[in-house]
């Protein structure tokens, strides 16, 4: 009897130290979840088109990524971000993105529009096209750290909309590398040395000074996926040039997404540039240049102004199955056949490359 009992005693003990083991196991393995980088970040997903798709989309990615990260109450986030008056929501400087930040309390906020569009080429004579474009942004910086386009295709919109919805999970662990990625390279950055930007004009540091120009501009592309979705946005760029005229630094502080940012700086880079002056002597600056995008129709091009610089869609697809672009002071033509031009060759009018507005 006495032998029974201790045996008895001997298997609670056991008993209890597999549960004791199995508690700590769990709050070391919440411990190290809530102490991660990952799961440290506030963020904040926000609809700023109320859509039923947008918002079906949104709450498949948000359940996604509440795994990897603490995401705020999505209808207090939404409160406090339209609080803020903003003109175009995806189109953000990055002073109104880290006001944003603040106003809701994150450390990095996404922004998501979703959509179903009827399309049609040679290839496929109608299909139906679901699309998710996401925008994730640093509050701390206010950059635009990743934006991406998804799109999947089906020849019913319930089909198209399926695979759409179905694909938050993968994408949320895409958004988490890029965010981990982020925010390893704000903690690391380093802010260079201070340089001067260009007076104002009939201030008193204005005076002999001449400010750098480039010998010659080159217009950055408006690339396909603006095309496609017809973005119409500004983007700004901080360009940094030393005393001999070579591009040091850029900054994009107004973003658009879409392909722009990276096409404006790809074109401020091959710019060739005459160094700032004063009093005869060559100096570092720092420049805000502004770019404009939109997409121009036939009808807005048949009179564009002499000597100006008009876009004929020379390079991207349009969807339909054929399309014409033609200017009246020049002549010029292109036809667009099964989604590509018939001349692959950039088209020239007698002012120059045919270029987006600028």
């Amino acid at each position: 009897m006495l032998q029974q009992s201790q045996k008895s005693l001997r298997q609670q003990n056991l008993v209890c130290r597999f549960n004791v083991f199995s508690v700590s196991v769990c709050l070391c393995s919440a411990l190290l979840f809530f102490t991660s980088p990952l799961a440290a970040q506030r963020i904040a997903v926000l609809t700023p088109e109320d859509s039923q798709q947008t918002q079906k989309y949104a709450v498949a990615l948000t359940d996604s990524l509440s795994t990897k990260f603490k995401v705020l109450d999505r209808s207090l986030s939404e409160a406090a971000f339209r609080s803020v008056n903003l003109e175009n929501p995806f189109n953000l400087t990055s002073k109104q993105a880290k006001e944003i930040a603040a106003v809701i309390g994150c450390d990095y906020f996404l922004l998501i529009r979703s959509g179903t569009l009827r399309r049609s080429s040679f290839a496929k004579p109608e299909y139906n096209e679901s699309y998710a474009t996401i925008f994730v942004v640093s509050g701390r910086t206010g950059r635009l750290v990743f934006w991406d386009l998804k799109t999947f295709e089906a020849d019913s919109p319930a089909g198209s909309e399926k695979s759409l919805y179905g694909s938050g999970a993968n994408f949320a662990v895409e958004i988490a590398d890029k965010i981990l990625s982020a925010r390893a390279g704000e903690t690391a950055e380093n802010p260079g040395p201070a340089i001067d930007e260009v007076p104002v004009e009939g201030s008193p540091e204005a005076r002999n000074f001449r400010p750098p120009l480039p010998y010659r501009r080159i217009k950055p592309e408006y690339t396909r996926e603006a095309y496609l979705y017809d973005i119409r946005a500004t983007v700004d760029i901080l360009v940094d040039i030393d005393e001999t005229g070579g591009v040091v630094r850029t900054e994009i502080v107004r973003w658009a997404g879409f392909g722009l940012d990276a096409s404006v700086v790809n074109a401020v880079r091959k710019m060739n540039w005459r160094a700032a002056e004063r009093n005869g002597r060559t100096l570092p600056m720092r420049v805000l240049l502004r770019y404009n995008f939109m997409k121009i129709e036939k009808d807005q091009t048949a009179s564009p102004a002499k000597g100006s610089s008009v876009y004929f869609d020379g390079n991207y697809s349009c969807f339909v199955p054929i399309r014409i672009f033609y200017c009246f002071d020049s002549g010029a033509v292109l036809v667009l056949a099964d989604n590509h031009p018939v001349h692959p060759q950039q088209t020239t009018l007698e002012t120059g490359p045919v270029t987006p507005l600028g």
